[in-house]
Protein backbone atom coordinates (compact mmCIF):
# COMPACT_ATOMS: atom_id res chain seq x y z
CA UNK A 1 0.00 0.00 0.00
CA UNK A 2 1.23 3.47 -0.85
CA UNK A 3 0.04 6.94 0.12
CA UNK A 4 -0.05 10.10 -1.98
CA UNK A 5 -0.25 13.35 -0.04
CA UNK A 6 -2.78 15.55 -1.84
CA UNK A 7 -4.00 18.18 0.60
CA UNK A 8 -3.15 20.34 3.55
CA UNK A 9 -4.47 19.81 7.09
CA UNK A 10 -8.24 19.91 7.36
CA UNK A 11 -8.98 20.12 3.63
CA UNK A 12 -10.78 16.79 3.68
CA UNK A 13 -10.27 14.44 0.71
CA UNK A 14 -13.69 12.90 0.14
CA UNK A 15 -14.76 11.45 -3.24
CA UNK A 16 -12.59 9.48 -5.66
CA UNK A 17 -12.95 8.75 -9.38
CA UNK A 18 -10.76 7.18 -12.05
CA UNK A 19 -11.20 8.89 -15.42
CA UNK A 20 -9.12 8.35 -18.58
CA UNK A 21 -6.26 6.89 -16.57
CA UNK A 22 -6.22 9.73 -14.03
CA UNK A 23 -7.22 9.55 -10.37
CA UNK A 24 -9.24 12.48 -9.03
CA UNK A 25 -10.42 13.42 -5.56
CA UNK A 26 -12.50 16.22 -4.06
CA UNK A 27 -11.37 18.38 -1.13
CA UNK A 28 -14.64 19.03 0.64
CA UNK A 29 -13.39 21.67 3.08
CA UNK A 30 -11.16 23.52 0.60
CA UNK A 31 -13.45 24.04 -2.39
CA UNK A 32 -11.02 22.24 -4.68
CA UNK A 33 -10.51 19.14 -6.79
CA UNK A 34 -7.11 17.50 -7.29
CA UNK A 35 -5.52 14.88 -9.49
CA UNK A 36 -3.20 12.33 -7.91
CA UNK A 37 -0.60 13.34 -10.52
CA UNK A 38 -0.30 16.68 -8.70
CA UNK A 39 -2.65 19.19 -10.35
CA UNK A 40 -5.00 21.16 -8.11
CA UNK A 41 -8.11 22.95 -9.33
CA UNK A 42 -9.48 25.61 -7.00
CA UNK A 43 -13.15 26.21 -7.78
CA UNK A 44 -13.21 29.87 -6.76
CA UNK A 45 -15.95 29.04 -4.26
CA UNK A 46 -14.47 28.10 -0.87
CA UNK A 47 -17.87 27.13 0.58
CA UNK A 48 -18.85 24.92 -2.38
CA UNK A 49 -18.12 21.63 -0.54
CA UNK A 50 -17.26 19.39 -3.53
CA UNK A 51 -18.15 15.85 -2.49
CA UNK A 52 -18.94 12.88 -4.72
CA UNK A 53 -17.14 12.71 -8.08
CA UNK A 54 -17.59 10.53 -11.16
CA UNK A 55 -16.12 10.08 -14.61
CA UNK A 56 -18.52 11.35 -17.27
CA UNK A 57 -18.75 12.90 -20.70
CA UNK A 58 -15.71 15.08 -21.32
CA UNK A 59 -13.96 14.74 -17.97
CA UNK A 60 -15.10 14.51 -14.34
CA UNK A 61 -18.29 15.73 -12.72
CA UNK A 62 -18.84 16.33 -9.01
CA UNK A 63 -21.50 17.59 -6.64
CA UNK A 64 -21.02 20.91 -4.86
CA UNK A 65 -23.17 20.29 -1.81
CA UNK A 66 -22.49 23.66 -0.21
CA UNK A 67 -23.61 25.97 -3.01
CA UNK A 68 -26.12 23.95 -5.06
CA UNK A 69 -24.07 23.22 -8.18
CA UNK A 70 -22.71 20.29 -10.12
CA UNK A 71 -19.14 20.99 -11.21
CA UNK A 72 -17.22 19.86 -14.27
CA UNK A 73 -13.52 19.76 -15.16
CA UNK A 74 -12.74 18.80 -18.74
CA UNK A 75 -9.63 17.13 -20.14
CA UNK A 76 -7.99 20.52 -20.70
CA UNK A 77 -8.57 21.57 -17.08
CA UNK A 78 -11.40 24.01 -17.76
CA UNK A 79 -13.76 24.39 -14.81
CA UNK A 80 -17.50 24.99 -15.14
CA UNK A 81 -20.64 24.45 -13.08
CA UNK A 82 -24.38 23.93 -13.48
CA UNK A 83 -26.83 25.23 -10.88
CA UNK A 84 -28.81 22.38 -9.27
CA UNK A 85 -30.81 23.43 -6.21
CA UNK A 86 -31.37 21.03 -3.31
CA UNK A 87 -27.96 20.18 -1.79
CA UNK A 88 -26.69 17.74 -4.44
CA UNK A 89 -24.67 14.85 -3.02
CA UNK A 90 -24.46 11.51 -4.85
CA UNK A 91 -23.77 11.48 -8.59
CA UNK A 92 -23.43 8.87 -11.33
CA UNK A 93 -23.81 8.32 -15.05
CA UNK A 94 -27.15 6.69 -15.77
CA UNK A 95 -28.14 4.09 -18.36
CA UNK A 96 -29.16 6.94 -20.68
CA UNK A 97 -25.63 8.46 -20.43
CA UNK A 98 -26.98 11.52 -18.63
CA UNK A 99 -25.76 12.55 -15.17
CA UNK A 100 -28.02 11.77 -12.23
CA UNK A 101 -27.60 13.19 -8.73
CA UNK A 102 -29.45 13.07 -5.44
CA UNK A 103 -30.82 16.25 -3.86
CA UNK A 104 -30.67 15.72 -0.11
CA UNK A 105 -32.70 18.70 1.07
CA UNK A 106 -35.58 18.42 -1.41
CA UNK A 107 -36.12 14.63 -1.57
CA UNK A 108 -35.49 14.56 -5.30
CA UNK A 109 -33.19 13.09 -7.92
CA UNK A 110 -31.97 15.32 -10.75
CA UNK A 111 -31.12 14.39 -14.33
CA UNK A 112 -28.50 16.63 -15.96
CA UNK A 113 -27.60 16.61 -19.64
CA UNK A 114 -24.16 17.54 -20.97
CA UNK A 115 -25.54 20.87 -22.19
CA UNK A 116 -26.84 21.75 -18.72
CA UNK A 117 -30.55 20.91 -18.90
CA UNK A 118 -31.79 19.90 -15.43
CA UNK A 119 -34.92 17.84 -14.74
CA UNK A 120 -35.92 16.84 -11.21
CA UNK A 121 -37.99 13.89 -10.02
CA UNK A 122 -39.46 13.38 -6.51
CA UNK A 123 -38.43 10.25 -4.63
CA UNK A 124 -41.81 10.03 -2.92
CA UNK A 125 -40.47 9.89 0.65
CA UNK A 126 -40.60 13.05 2.77
CA UNK A 127 -37.43 13.54 4.77
CA UNK A 128 -35.81 10.57 3.04
CA UNK A 129 -32.44 12.35 2.64
CA UNK A 130 -31.29 10.58 -0.55
CA UNK A 131 -27.54 9.95 -0.41
CA UNK A 132 -25.41 7.98 -2.89
CA UNK A 133 -26.71 6.88 -6.31
CA UNK A 134 -25.58 4.27 -8.83
CA UNK A 135 -26.58 3.42 -12.38
CA UNK A 136 -27.14 0.03 -14.00
CA UNK A 137 -30.23 -0.74 -16.07
CA UNK A 138 -31.98 1.77 -13.78
CA UNK A 139 -30.96 4.18 -10.99
CA UNK A 140 -30.57 2.92 -7.42
CA UNK A 141 -30.03 5.20 -4.42
CA UNK A 142 -29.91 5.07 -0.64
CA UNK A 143 -32.41 6.93 1.54
CA UNK A 144 -30.29 7.72 4.56
CA UNK A 145 -33.15 8.92 6.79
CA UNK A 146 -35.86 6.96 4.99
CA UNK A 147 -34.12 3.68 5.90
CA UNK A 148 -34.69 2.31 2.43
CA UNK A 149 -33.29 1.72 -1.02
CA UNK A 150 -34.86 3.61 -3.90
CA UNK A 151 -35.09 2.48 -7.51
CA UNK A 152 -35.88 4.92 -10.32
CA UNK A 153 -36.43 4.47 -14.02
CA UNK A 154 -35.06 7.06 -16.45
CA UNK A 155 -38.68 8.30 -16.71
CA UNK A 156 -38.65 9.14 -12.98
CA UNK A 157 -40.82 6.25 -11.73
CA UNK A 158 -39.78 5.23 -8.20
CA UNK A 159 -40.02 2.01 -6.21
CA UNK A 160 -38.92 2.01 -2.56
CA UNK A 161 -37.62 -1.00 -0.64
CA UNK A 162 -37.57 -0.63 3.18
CA UNK A 163 -34.56 -2.11 4.94
CA UNK A 164 -35.01 -5.03 7.36
CA UNK A 165 -32.89 -3.27 10.04
CA UNK A 166 -34.42 -0.13 11.52
CA UNK A 167 -32.29 3.02 11.80
CA UNK A 168 -29.62 1.53 9.53
CA UNK A 169 -28.57 4.85 7.95
CA UNK A 170 -27.65 3.63 4.45
CA UNK A 171 -25.08 5.75 2.57
CA UNK A 172 -22.93 4.16 -0.14
CA UNK A 173 -24.35 2.12 -3.02
CA UNK A 174 -22.86 0.47 -6.11
CA UNK A 175 -24.33 -1.70 -8.86
CA UNK A 176 -22.58 -5.02 -9.44
CA UNK A 177 -22.94 -7.58 -12.24
CA UNK A 178 -25.93 -9.34 -10.68
CA UNK A 179 -27.05 -7.22 -7.70
CA UNK A 180 -26.62 -3.82 -6.06
CA UNK A 181 -24.44 -3.47 -2.95
CA UNK A 182 -25.02 -0.83 -0.28
CA UNK A 183 -23.77 -0.08 3.23
CA UNK A 184 -25.57 0.74 6.46
CA UNK A 185 -23.45 3.23 8.41
CA UNK A 186 -25.48 3.15 11.63
CA UNK A 187 -25.99 -0.61 11.68
CA UNK A 188 -22.42 -1.71 10.80
CA UNK A 189 -23.73 -3.83 7.97
CA UNK A 190 -23.43 -4.27 4.23
CA UNK A 191 -26.48 -5.05 2.15
CA UNK A 192 -27.33 -6.40 -1.25
CA UNK A 193 -30.54 -5.96 -3.23
CA UNK A 194 -31.44 -8.03 -6.28
CA UNK A 195 -33.49 -7.01 -9.30
CA UNK A 196 -36.63 -8.50 -7.75
CA UNK A 197 -36.20 -6.40 -4.59
CA UNK A 198 -34.86 -9.14 -2.31
CA UNK A 199 -32.59 -7.63 0.35
CA UNK A 200 -29.82 -9.45 2.23
CA UNK A 201 -27.77 -7.93 5.06
CA UNK A 202 -24.28 -8.96 6.18
CA UNK A 203 -22.47 -8.01 9.40
CA UNK A 204 -19.33 -5.89 9.47
CA UNK A 205 -17.06 -5.28 12.49
CA UNK A 206 -18.74 -3.42 15.34
CA UNK A 207 -18.09 0.31 15.27
CA UNK A 208 -16.76 0.22 11.70
CA UNK A 209 -19.34 2.68 10.29
CA UNK A 210 -19.20 1.66 6.61
CA UNK A 211 -19.40 4.68 4.34
CA UNK A 212 -18.75 3.96 0.65
CA UNK A 213 -18.87 0.79 -1.44
CA UNK A 214 -17.72 -0.22 -4.93
CA UNK A 215 -18.95 -3.46 -6.49
CA UNK A 216 -16.40 -5.66 -8.25
CA UNK A 217 -16.63 -7.81 -11.37
CA UNK A 218 -16.51 -11.04 -9.34
CA UNK A 219 -19.77 -10.18 -7.58
CA UNK A 220 -18.18 -8.95 -4.37
CA UNK A 221 -17.29 -5.42 -3.25
CA UNK A 222 -14.86 -3.12 -1.45
CA UNK A 223 -16.10 -1.01 1.47
CA UNK A 224 -14.53 1.88 3.38
CA UNK A 225 -14.93 1.51 7.14
CA UNK A 226 -14.87 5.10 8.28
CA UNK A 227 -15.21 4.36 11.98
CA UNK A 228 -12.32 1.90 12.17
CA UNK A 229 -9.95 3.47 9.62
CA UNK A 230 -9.87 0.45 7.36
CA UNK A 231 -10.92 -1.04 4.04
CA UNK A 232 -12.85 -4.30 3.75
CA UNK A 233 -13.37 -6.70 0.86
CA UNK A 234 -16.44 -8.93 0.71
CA UNK A 235 -16.95 -11.89 -1.58
CA UNK A 236 -20.05 -12.69 -3.61
CA UNK A 237 -21.50 -14.57 -0.65
CA UNK A 238 -21.27 -11.59 1.68
CA UNK A 239 -18.33 -12.86 3.73
CA UNK A 240 -15.57 -10.45 4.78
CA UNK A 241 -12.46 -11.96 3.22
CA UNK A 242 -9.99 -9.15 3.87
CA UNK A 243 -9.62 -6.10 6.13
CA UNK A 244 -6.80 -3.63 5.43
CA UNK A 245 -5.83 -1.14 8.12
CA UNK A 246 -5.35 2.36 6.68
CA UNK A 247 -3.90 4.01 9.77
CA UNK A 248 -5.13 5.63 12.96
CA UNK A 249 -7.12 8.78 12.25
CA UNK A 250 -7.27 8.09 8.52
CA UNK A 251 -11.10 8.37 8.30
CA UNK A 252 -11.58 6.80 4.84
CA UNK A 253 -14.43 8.11 2.72
CA UNK A 254 -14.76 7.57 -1.04
CA UNK A 255 -13.04 4.86 -3.05
CA UNK A 256 -12.62 3.74 -6.64
CA UNK A 257 -11.34 0.59 -8.32
CA UNK A 258 -8.76 1.23 -11.06
CA UNK A 259 -8.55 -0.63 -14.36
CA UNK A 260 -5.83 -2.92 -12.95
CA UNK A 261 -8.02 -3.92 -10.01
CA UNK A 262 -6.17 -1.79 -7.47
CA UNK A 263 -8.16 0.41 -5.09
CA UNK A 264 -7.82 4.14 -4.36
CA UNK A 265 -9.23 5.47 -1.08
CA UNK A 266 -9.63 9.09 0.02
CA UNK A 267 -8.43 9.61 3.60
CA UNK A 268 -9.59 12.63 5.53
CA UNK A 269 -6.10 12.99 7.01
CA UNK A 270 -4.97 14.39 3.65
CA UNK A 271 -3.85 11.53 1.44
CA UNK A 272 -4.94 8.95 -1.11
CA UNK A 273 -4.21 5.34 -0.23
CA UNK A 274 -3.47 2.99 -3.14
CA UNK A 275 -3.90 -0.72 -2.48
CA UNK A 276 -2.84 -3.42 -4.93
CA UNK A 277 -4.23 -6.95 -4.96
CA UNK A 278 -2.62 -9.17 -2.36
CA UNK A 279 -1.26 -6.34 -0.20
Amino acid sequence: MSHTEISGPGEGPYGVAVAAGEVWTTLVHAGAVVRAAGQRYDLGAPASRPMVITAGTGGVWFTRNGDDHVGHIDAAGNISAIAVAGAPYGICVGPDNALWCTLMSTDQVARITADGEVTTYPIGVAGGFPAMITGSDELWFTLNQGNAIGRMTTAGEVTTYPLPTSGAGPVGISAGPEAVWFVELQADQAGRISADGTIEEFPLPAGSKPHAVVATADGGCWITLWGSGSLARMDVGGAVVEVIELGEGSEPHGLAVDTDGSVWVALENGSLAHIHAGE
